[in-house]
């Protein structure tokens, strides 16, 4: 097959040379340790519950009593960027077992840095890209944080700024700059995530849209934006996030772009994708449940997997605190947050604090929080995802303080599947 420039180095190294596999290239923004690429490229492994086979049959390449391996969506990631090292080390460990330039496709700058040089024509982004994803900074506009929106005190770098120096270069507006790579790129669409808090925020989702929709001189159809919950689509928690669809005008066939301007759109052409799981309507799977999540997992004392051994030893601080009432093993678990170690759920708390989890106490099980794993399943991460990484390259590791937080920043393996894999299968319905 043709041998193509995948792009010309932002560090003048050698072009990476890649086969014309015939794959849909995908440019990653904010991608942590990239639960959104996982799922978008697919071919990994999940619960066989989280998968509803009866509404997916050709879904699934490999099935057992208790998991999959889900098919490939047609997907792949050519760059991937976040500006923490440690995610960055984590993504490498896990994809450079199905991309030997995995270093190189991952870049650790800011998004505003490497915008304001791509604008001033250096090569920084690949070519002929379908697709650009992006969860944008998301603290600013939740519930749990201070819920600061576009006024956001902390910097594209992290760092703190102070409140009377208001810049579209603030953690809150870094959308801005995810728009701003989208006109430079011109995918055929964009997706976009955001904690749910962002919809309660006056007309922020609006005002997103709106902009968004300004991407190539107004080049881009912009979907009113839904909020997905992560429970109707297999995944172990009760995880509510807002997407964002983008669809580049000139790329739609006629009847595709008549469809996507309707203020209901068809069925057919909704972008969406359809509930698999639910515990009100019998005709969809079930709810998948801690009990579920946790199958094969022992405890950390006796676990070879170093991401179960590791959990957090932060004591129980009382009820009125974050992160200290355990997860109900017959439910899904609570959201993962992407918080200290100090406000991680325990997976069972003593009989004094309150513990409910009596059979597992009376045979001597001890109080605990959830180990990396545990989180780790929750979030519909594979198995073979290791998040405990020693120093490599870059100096980067990642450590069991850190693990919580890049788990807790992720979008769930398998609800970024179920959008990747919707949007394969209309893929050719909805562009020239």
């Amino acid at each position: 097959m043709e041998q193509l420039t995948l792009f010309d180095s932002f560090f003048d190294e050698e072009p990476i040379e890649y086969v014309d596999d015939g794959s849909l290239r995908v440019l990653s923004l904010f991608s942590g340790c990239g639960g959104m690429d996982i799922g978008f490229e697919g071919d990994f492994t999940c619960l066989k519950r989280s998968i509803n086979t009866s509404i997916h049959p050709t879904w699934v390449t490999e099935e057992n009593e208790k998991y999959v391996k889900v098919a490939p969506t047609g997907f792949k990631t050519v760059f991937a960027n976040d500006i923490r090292p440690d995610a960055k080390a984590a993504w490498v460990s896990y994809f450079q077992k199905r991309n030997e330039h995995s270093n190189r496709i991952y870049h650790i700058e800011s998004i505003v840095d490497l915008v304001k040089i791509a604008q001033n024509g250096k090569k920084v982004f690949p070519d002929n890209i379908d697709v650009v994803t992006g969860g944008f900074p998301c603290q600013d506009f939740s519930i749990a944080g201070k819920r600061q929106g576009f006024n956001s005190q902390k910097s594209h770098n992290g760092e703190r700024i102070s409140a009377d120096e208001p810049s579209v270069e603030n953690r809150g507006q870094l959308y801005i700059w995810m728009r701003e790579v989208i006109s430079l790129t011109q995918p055929k669409m964009f997706i976009a995530e955001n904690v749910k808090g962002l919809t309660n925020l006056e007309d922020v989702k609006e005002i997103i849209e709106s902009d968004f929709a300004d991407a190539a001189n107004g080049g881009y159809l912009v979907v009113p934006a839904r909020v997905l919950h992560a429970a109707d689509y297999g995944v172990p928690q009760s995880r509510e996030r807002v997407i964002f669809f983008g669809f580049k005008k000139n790329s739609l066939k006629p009847e595709a772009l008549e469809a996507l301007s309707q203020n209901t759109i068809p069925d057919y052409y909704d972008p969406y994708p359809p509930q698999t799981h639910s515990n009100k309507d019998n005709s969809l799977e079930r709810y998948v449940t801690c009990t579920e999540a946790f199958i094969d997992l022992v405890e950390p004392h006796e676990s070879k997997d170093i991401s179960q051994q590791k959990y957090s030893k932060a004591k129980f601080m009382g009820k009125h605190c974050q992160g200290q009432t355990e997860v109900k093993m017959d439910s899904i678990a609570p959201t993962i947050r992407s918080e200290h170690h100090g406000n991680i759920e325990f997976r069972r708390l003593s009989a004094e604090n309150g513990g409910q989890h009596t059979e597992e106490l009376k045979i001597g099980l001890s109080e605990r929080r959830l180990t990396i794993r545990e989180c780790a399943r929750i979030q519909t991460f594979p198995d073979d995802y290791q998040f405990i990484i020693p120093k490599t390259f870059e100096n980067a590791s990642v450590n069991s303080s850190n693990a919580y937080k890049i788990i807790g920043n992720a979008v769930p393996c398998v609800l970024a599947y179920n959008i990747a894999m919707h949007l394969s299968e209309k893929w050719n319905d909805y562009f020239i």
